[in-house]
């Protein structure tokens, strides 16, 4: 008899039966991956290549019922689970070591009704897909600013983008999800049906089952908006800061503008002479009529001697794509994040002395803006708690070899630490590495012992621990 040892979740391993895996196969309208299958090694391979991890089995789903019918294998036998939707994670949890990965990778039906407008999205869908089929009727999300991301673990951890200013976070958008939770059971949540399950979902992360399908309130949005980017040499940037703080201060919700610090990629619309020098960028997109979009840029984009102006109208599905070439998969990535209430002299002092030291040519800091709409929601309405309005620091180093791991997440870590002292004390959960479970209490603050209490609820044996982890109560 042939066997395949699968890791349990006490650390251990258990022989797996063939003649158990050919019955699980059978009730699947996906297909179970052993290691040397076709498709094994396109399912384990996420998008952050420090994450090289081989499952004992993969479950390539093909719909709800196939998630089911894992979820109960893994339970009986007590096996180790990870669950990947878009795979695009920073911390690489959709991906374990000798466990069983459920992959909902090909799940992406994305059905929009424009009547109601409404999307239901299945979790494999990354937010390019849900984008391009709401934008054939003039909707959207609101989503994150990388269409290769899935629209799974952006939505479960909050989800803030371009539209959050003037339509709220993912989550503040979602109707109802479909799920199954850790005993196998396939249940509907909503403000209506297991709210206590719909308010944890809404920012808890995958800690309490697998959603296998979401349901969206869409916004009108394009299909053009007034978008792009204004370069400046990173020499202007201690006063093009300040007159960014005040700007965006009392910007109207429509207007969005983060900030990116970086060596200037080989862009065509940079002067070659720039190339690999570093810059201050502003990217900015205005949710509405485009007169009124570029009386309100304009302030911005009369700051300094920009290098290049390159804002105009564009169409959303494609300035959602803009960052795509910036964020290919296949290089190795780690990220160090803060928010802040206000972005401080002593901040940006930090940032800049950092920044003067970049140890690759693809890191960068940036700065994203976030509040209007968001912010009008009570702290405790959903379960992500961070609804002030506020700037998000993400340090994101990235790097091709090996050899630059230590260089790369060093810098990181020491601009965290340098800048800590002016930081707000929360974090943004999808921002997290691995190597930061003990900001769980940070990341949801006061809403934290109300999670553990519907973790306990639904998944009391803490089946679903691949992901920032909220032990149940």
């Amino acid at each position: 008899m042939v066997e395949t040892n699968v890791k349990t979740l006490d650390g251990k391993s258990v022989a797996v039966a063939e003649e158990d895996i050919a019955a699980l196969s059978a009730g699947l309208r996906g297909q179970v991956c052993l290691n040397g299958d076709d498709g094994y090694d396109e399912a384990r391979t996420i998008w952050n290549a420090m994450v090289d991890k081989r499952p004992g089995m993969i479950v390539r789903c093909a719909g709800a019922m196939d998630v089911a019918l894992s979820v109960k294998f893994a339970s009986e036998r007590n096996l180790l689970v990870a669950v990947r939707s878009g795979g695009h994670n920073i911390a690489g949890n959709a991906v374990c070591e000798g466990g069983l990965m459920i992959d909902l990778s090909r799940m992406t039906s994305v059905r929009v009704d424009p009547r109601n407008k409404t999307a239901r999205v299945e979790p494999g869908a990354t937010l390019g897909d849900v984008d391009k089929e709401c934008q054939a009727h003039a909707l959207a999300v609101p989503t994150g600013i990388n269409s290769t991301t899935g629209i799974a673990g952006l939505t479960l951890g909050g989800g803030f983008g371009w539209t959050t200013r003037k339509y709220g976070m993912t989550i503040d958008s979602l109707l109802s999800v479909d799920m199954v939770t850790a005993d196998g059971a396939m249940v509907h949540a909503s403000g209506t049906e297991n709210p206590d399950l719909f308010w944890a979902v809404r920012g808890g992360g995958g800690n309490f089952g697998i959603v296998t399908s979401f349901e969206f309130q869409a916004h009108p949005v394009g299909p053009e908006v007034l978008s792009g980017l204004i370069v400046h040499p990173i020499d202007q940037a201690p006063q093009l800061l300040k007159e960014y703080r005040r700007i965006v201060a009392t910007a109207p919700d429509e207007l969005t503008c983060w900030v990116v610090m970086r060596k200037a990629p080989p862009l065509p619309f940079i002067p070659e002479e720039w190339h690999g020098k570093e810059v201050l960028v502003f990217a900015l997109c205005y949710i509405g009529d485009m007169a009124a979009g570029e009386k309100a840029a304009a302030e911005l984009r009369a700051l300094g001697n920009p290098i290049a102006d390159v804002v105009s109208p564009h169409p959303f599905a494609g300035w959602q794509a803009a960052f795509d070439p910036l964020l290919t998969p296949g290089a190795r990535n780690y990220w160090k994040s803060h928010d802040f209430n206000e972005l401080s002299d002593g901040a940006i002092g930090e940032i800049l002395d950092a920044l003067a030291r970049l140890p690759s040519p693809d890191c960068e800091v940036f700065i994203a803006q976030i509040g209007g709409k968001m912010s009008q929601i009570a702290d405790n309405a959903t379960a992500f708690p961070t609804r002030s309005a506020h700037f998000v620091m993400n340090v994101h180093t990235r790097w091709q070899e090996t050899s630059d791991d230590a260089a790369c997440i060093q810098w990181a870590r020491d601009l965290f630490d340098a800048t800590a002292p002016h930081a707000a004390g929360s974090v943004y959960v999808n921002f997290m590495p691995d190597d930061e479970g003990g900001r769980i209490a940070e990341a949801y603050g006061a809403n934290h012992a109300r999670l553990a209490q519907v973790k306990a609820k639904y998944d009391p044996g803490n089946l679903f621990r691949l992901n920032q982890n909220i032990l149940p109560a």
